[in-house]
C-alpha cells in the first residue's frame, strides 16, 4: 500500500516538473539565450523610458530576426526588420552565396573560403529595403558585412539602435501607420492609469502584439505573425524573464535559469 502511495507521489511529482521544465522550452537552445542576453536590459530600459511592453518586443525580434541568425539581421544589426526612412541608409543588393550544407546565407569572406565551391550557390540577392545600422561609412554599402561579427561594441549600438527607432519613430502619436498610432495612444493611457508596471502583464503583451500586426497596413499584415510572436513570448518565458529581471532585479543569468 505505501509502496503504490510512494510510486503515484513520485510520478505525480516528476510529471509536474516535466511539465514546468517544458514550459519555457525554447531555453534549451544556446543561440536563443545569447540572442537575449545580449538584448533583453536594452528592451527592458528603452520600454520603460518609452512605455512599451518589454516581452512583446523581444518576442517580435526573436521572430523577425530568427534569433539573430538572418543574414540581414547579422549584417545591419536591425534585429527588427524595421523598413529604411527616406533618410536612413539601406542595404544594398547583395551578390552572396547559399551554403547547401548549412542551409543558410554566407555572407563573411572568411567563412566562405572555408566552403569547397560545390557547396556554394552564388545568387545575387535584391534590396532588402531594411535599415542598415552599421557605422558609417559601411551603411548602405556592401562594404565591411561583417563588420558586426567582429566588433561586439558596434554590433551593440546597432541593435540598440534598431530597438530606439521601434520606439521613438515607429510606435509614435504621429506615425502615418493607423495601427501604430492607435497603439500608442492606447498604451500611454494604460500607463498614466496604472503605471508602467502593467507593461509587464502577459495580458498587455499579448494585446499589443494583437494591435499591431496580423491585420492589413501593420506592422506584419500576415496573421500568423501574431501567433508566432506570441508562442515565442510563451515559449521563451519572456514574460516572466522581463519581471525577474526588471522586479526581482535579477541579472540575465539568474533569471534565464530561474523556470
Amino acid at each position: 500500500m505505501r509502496t503504490n502511495m510512494f510510486v503515484s507521489i513520485l510520478f505525480i511529482l516528476l510529471s509536474f516538473s516535466s511539465l514546468n521544465s517544458s514550459e519555457f522550452s525554447f531555453r534549451k537552445y544556446n543561440h536563443v539565450k545569447l540572442f537575449y542576453f545580449d538584448n533583453t536590459a536594452d528592451a527592458i530600459e528603452l520600454s520603460i523610458k518609452y512605455n512599451l511592453p518589454p516581452a512583446s518586443i523581444l518576442a517580435i525580434a526573436g521572430l523577425e530576426s530568427g534569433y539573430g541568425s538572418g543574414y540581414v539581421s547579422q549584417i545591419t544589426g536591425n534585429i527588427l526588420s524595421l523598413g529604411a526612412f527616406k533618410s536612413d541608409r539601406e542595404l544594398p543588393s547583395l551578390y552572396l552565396p547559399y551554403s547547401k550544407s548549412k542551409k543558410m546565407v554566407i555572407f563573411d569572406p572568411k567563412e566562405i573560403k572555408k566552403y569547397p565551391k560545390k557547396d556554394l550557390v552564388w545568387k545575387q540577392r535584391d534590396k532588402s529595403l531594411k535599415r542598415d545600422y552599421r557605422p558609417s561609412p559601411y551603411a548602405g554599402t556592401t562594404k565591411k558585412l561583417e563588420l558586426l561579427l567582429y566588433d561586439d561594441i558596434l554590433k551593440k549600438q546597432a541593435t540598440r539602435a534598431c530597438l530606439n527607432d521601434f520606439a521613438t519613430r515607429w510606435i509614435v502619436s504621429s506615425s502615418n501607420v493607423r495601427a501604430f498610432n492607435e497603439a500608442r495612444l492606447w498604451l500611454d493611457k494604460v500607463v498614466e492609469e496604472k503605471g508602467k508596471e502593467i507593461l509587464f502583464t502577459k495580458e498587455i503583451n499579448l494585446e499589443f502584439i494583437a494591435k499591431i500586426g496580423g491585420h492589413p497596413h501593420s506592422f506584419n499584415y500576415r496573421k500568423t505573425w501574431p501567433k508566432k510572436v506570441k508562442l515565442i513570448m510563451k515559449k521563451v518565458g519572456l514574460v516572466k524573464l522581463t519581471n525577474d529581471m526588471y522586479f526581482k532585479l535579477m541579472n540575465f543569468d539568474t533569471a534565464w535559469s530561474n523556470k
